[in-house]
This record gives structure tokens, sequence and C-alpha cells, in this order.
């Protein structure tokens, strides 16, 4: 799927479903937005599987990442704020209550500003591996500069719980620090350091978080080492608790849409289900 949008073309997957045409409108949408350094191919496992449950799936790629054009967004209230005339250029606004929004890492700083900013736009926000602050290592930051392999060894390590590190993989025969290693080193040229600039630049997340009045899921790797579960649990408790629902999932780390991709998507279609009916929010130890 192609948009533009600020006079460049974004690319978004759909799951191999269409978006529109007759009916289009009575499907949720359920919108996927990447970390630093990433594209919306992180969620290969869970966007086809949404878009065959009566879902509307959009994973998009931000600026200057994947196959958007344009030059990455150096703050995450500029990413917010694209991303909400992202939903307008791709019609899908068309749904009263506004769209259903997962994130991960940096996205998930992107999903809290968003449902800060343009709330009519969200209707249900999920955020996975995120924190109530992510300072960037120094040597990350610099790798990321003058060493962009390096940045990627660094990032599939540190992004990848030890399952992953012995070679379990959900489709046999692939390896999961190689993808990520792959996909940041490929990524276009100085998107991975503005990216973690941004990150680090950004204190407004308990703010925003306190600041939401919608169902929001904050979901921690038990073996995050990019964004420990410890700090997305001080981000969880600035959600009202009326809204507030909790999930750590054992044996993986931040990269969790990849390694244990069957536990996301099952989660993420629960969280939109009980947004949809209207399902008060609640803890859930995972």
């Amino acid at each position: 799927m192609k948009v533009t949008v600020d006079d460049h073309l974004v690319h978004a997957a759909t799951g191999g479903v269409a978006i529109d045409g007759p009916g289009a409108a009575d499907r949720p949408v359920v919108l996927l937005v990447h970390g630093a350094g990433m594209d919306g191919t992180v969620w290969q496992y869970q966007t086809r599987y949404l878009a065959h449950r009566d879902l509307r799936a959009v994973a998009v790629d931000l600026p200057g990442h994947g196959r958007s054009e344009g030059e990455p967004l150096g703050s995450i209230e500029d990413m917010a704020d694209w991303v909400a005339r992202f939903i307008s250029a791709a019609g899908l606004d068309d749904r009263p209550g506004g769209v259903h929004v997962v994130c991960h890492s940096m996205g998930s700083f992107v999903g809290l500003e968003l449902g800060r900013r343009h709330p009519d736009l969200v209707r249900s926000l999920v955020l996975l591996g995120v924190a109530d602050a992510m300072p960037v290592h120094p040597e990350l930051l610099s790798s990321s500069a003058d060493a962009l392999d390096r940045a990627a060894a660094l990032m599939a390590a540190w992004s990848h719980g030890r399952g992953a590190h012995v070679g379990l993989h959900p489709t046999p025969g692939l390896w999961m620090l190689g993808g990520a290693r792959a996909l940041v080193e490929n990524g276009p040229a100085g998107s991975l350091t503005v990216d973690f600039g941004a990150c680090a630049a950004y204190g407004d997340a308990v703010t925003a978080a306190t600041d939401l009045n919608c169902p929001v899921t904050v979901v921690a790797g038990a073996e995050d080492k990019m964004t420990p579960a410890k700090a997305g649990a001080r981000l969880a408790e600035a959600v009202p608790e009326q809204h507030r629902t909790s999930i750590r999932l054992r044996g993986v780390g931040h990269m969790m849409m990849i390694e244990a991709p069957r536990d996301v998507r099952d989660l993420v279609a629960e969280a939109v289900s009980a947004a949809e009916a209207g399902v008060g929010s609640g803890s859930v130890q995972g």
C-alpha cells in the first residue's frame, strides 16, 4: 500500500488484504508502528494474522525508514504528528472512535504522544518494549554514526532474550539475531542516529501516559535489556489505573513480536477486541 504524506510516498503493509472497498469502515483499524532503525517488516507475523480476522492491519514505515520516502523525523512529537497525518491520508479515520495503535520501542513513545496530542484518533494503545525513558548507551550511539555494523551487532545482542542467542526461531532455519542485524545495517543512512537522538531527548513519556484516556496495554519482555521490564513497569504505573493492563512475557527480550510472535499476535487481538467491546482494563501477569 502506498500513500502520499507531505509530498512523499509512504509504504505500509496490510497483510495481503485490501483495507478499502465495500464494508471496510466496519472493520477496526490496527496501526502498527516500528522502533528505532527498523521498519514495518518487524510486524510481519502479526500483520497477516490480524488482517485475516476482520481487522484492517496497517504496518507503516516511518519517513526515511524501509520503503518510505523523506528524511527521518528528529523528534517524537514530529513523528506523532506525522502519524496523525498518515492516518488521515490513508483514510484510516473513517470509523468513529479512532484506530488501535500498536507500537514497539521508539514507536511506543510515538504512540504515547499521538494519544496525548490527537486523542480523537486513538481508540486504544498497545505498547511493547516501552519505558519511562530511553537513554542510549554511548557506544551504541557513536557506532550508529560511524560503525553501523557494530551498532547493528550491539542492538541484535541486547534486543533478544537467551533463546534467540542459542538459535531458537519461530520459523525453522532462520536466525533472529542475523535478521535484526541485516535490517539495521540495510536501513537508510543516518536513520538510526536520528532515531536514537529522538528517543534520548524525549522526556514526556510519563506525562503523556498520565494524560491518556483510552485502554492501554503495556507489554514487557522479562529478558529485555534495551527497555528493562522494571522501566516498563514505571511507565505503566503512570497510566490511569482504569485504563491500564500490564503484561510480562517470560523468556523474551526487546524484540518480542519476533521472539514470541504468537503470544504477541494473540494479546494484540485480545486488546483490540476488549477495547471494541468497551471491557475495562486490569493487571495481567504473563
